[in-house]
């Protein structure tokens, strides 16, 4: 089967599952423009499948806004360093169920089955041609480098959306798929930030030139995979030295994250009390998550990689155009510092949240842990509703808050492995697209009931037989004899 077969089969197949498909969304208008009924900020594999989800329901009046260009959506073509994905290729959850819009199939239309069996993880870059098929193939509508800096409550219960390029986007409903860093920032140390000037560090999210870096000597802090990622692509580029630092006396070797990957806690995690929820997010994120074993491979290769466990960067400071690092294992001497120490989940970092932030919300705030398990960190999260949207901080403050679902990696504390995680994607992206079309129908309710009392097509057109029997169903009517009895 050609690509192009594999295209008009999508299409078919959808036809055969496009039940219920009568429009039912009432239009919402304003004297400021245009209303879309939900408008998704981020283009990148969420993005696109919480928008296919979306349409599947009917609710076509959409858009997805990305400030990349177009095909540079998501991290597969700028700090996603890794050569292939983590998650195993018999990955699911953009296809809805339609086999033919799966990966494989994909794959398979284009390399062939014997290919695809001997592919052991889908390469990064052939990820991002995926999405961009999946895109192309079910006309998903995306404006590309159109970057929201701000969202405001407007009036008639619409959200604005303002965008760097001026222009304003009004919705119902908006969501955010804006990935790892979507409720906060990425975060650099401060004895970092605070000791070196800017172009002498980067983090792993960063726009690196590897190539500048040639001949250089690296320090990298972290221990999770995308850590390793940078400090693989900065010795293939021809590093001369590559340190590897973590905080930790003993180098993580369990992946817990692997554990979550069950129907049961993939599906159903949402719906623990929210003890069970804070306990088994504070396990997975106390524990270190090691890199895959190709990816430490990928390092360990390289005669000119070091590694250095119980090594935490204890101060930082240029001696001349040299960097000297401190840790508990002695001084460290380096040209450039790279650093892959995680996330702030700061709503008010977030420049398009900043100036909602104090209304949303946090785990710190209608939550309090046992004593003995607190997280100050853990529990900076947004506290989210049933369908991914935001909570109010002061109930009854801020309302508008409930048209706003955010389905990105700070969502994970309410609602597990779901957002800006492929693996999370089949369970997460459903239970969103539930919550958002429910709330569209609740609130049209008296809308839909003014429809229904309106409704005037006539089931039965006419109290005649028709002139065609065929029109007719059910067996053919054998004729009869008159046997009406004549009374003498």
């Amino acid at each position: 089967m050609s690509l192009a077969e594999l295209e008009s089969l999508v299409k078919r197949q959808n036809a055969f599952i496009d039940f219920p498909n009568r429009p039912w969304m009432p239009e919402t208008t304003s004297p400021r423009g245009h209303v879309y009924d939900v408008v998704i900020v981020g283009a990148g594999q969420s993005g696109l499948a919480a928008a296919y989800g979306l349409m599947r329901e009917q609710v076509t009046n959409i858009i997805v806004l990305d400030a990349a260009r177009e095909g540079e959506e998501g991290p597969w073509t700028t700090f996603a360093r890794m050569i292939t994905l983590r998650t195993p290729k018999m990955l699911s959850g953009l296809d809805f169920g339609n086999p033919s819009l799966s990966p494989r199939a994909w794959f398979e239309a284009q390399w062939g089955r014997s290919a695809w069996d001997g592919l052991t993880k889908i390469p990064r870059g052939m990820w991002q041609d995926y999405l961009i098929w999946y895109r192309r193939v079910l006309g998903i509508p995306v404006r590309n480098e159109s970057r929201i800096i701000d969202i405001a409550p407007a009036p008639a219960a619409l959200l604005s959306l303002r965008a760097a390029d001026g222009n304003e986007y009004l919705a119902r409903k908006l969501i955010l798929c804006t990935g790892l860093d979507g409720s906060g920032r990425w975060e650099v140390p401060s004895v970092v930030s605070e000791a070196l000037p800017r172009d002498r560090y980067a983090h792993t999210a960063d726009a690196i030139d590897f190539g500048a870096l040639a001949r250089r000597r690296l320090g990298v802090l972290g221990n999770g995979a995308s850590a390793f990622d940078n400090a693989a692509m900065a010795l293939e580029e021809g590093a001369a030295q590559v340190s590897l630092c973590l905080r930790k006396e003993a180098f993580p070797r369990v992946n817990v994250h692997k554990w979550m990957e069950t129907p049961g806690f993939l599906g159903h995690f949402a719906s623990l009390p929210d003890l069970a929820r804070w306990r088994f997010l504070r396990q997975v994120t106390s524990v270190s998550q090691p890199p895959p074993q190709d990816t430490f491979w990928r390092c360990k290769r390289h005669a000119n990689f070091s590694l250095h466990t119980g090594a935490a960067w204890t101060a930082v400071a240029l001696d001349g155009d040299e960097i000297v690092v401190d840790t508990p294992k002695g001084r460290m001497h380096f040209d450039f510092l790279i650093v892959g120490t995680g996330i702030s989940h700061a709503l008010r970092l977030r420049p398009e949240l900043a100036g909602i932030a104090s209304d949303i919300a946090t785990w710190n705030d209608v939550f309090t842990p046992p004593a003995d398990e607190a997280d100050t960190h853990l529990g900076q999260a947004p506290y989210l509703g049933a369908g991914f949207e935001f909570q109010e901080r002061r109930p009854g403050a801020a309302p508008y808050l409930r048209r706003i679902h955010n389905f990105s990696y700070g969502a994970t504390l309410s609602m597990g492995l779901s957002a800006a995680s492929i693996s999370g994607m089949r369970y997460g992206i459903p239970r969103l697209v539930r919550g958002v079309v429910g709330d569209l129908f609740r609130e049209d309710q008296d809308r839909h009931f003014a429809s229904l009392l309106a409704y005037s097509d006539e089931e039965i057109s006419t109290l005649e037989l028709p002139d065609d029997p065929s029109l007719i169903p059910g067996p053919p009517i054998a004729a009869t004899r008159d046997t009406t009895e004549v009374l003498v």
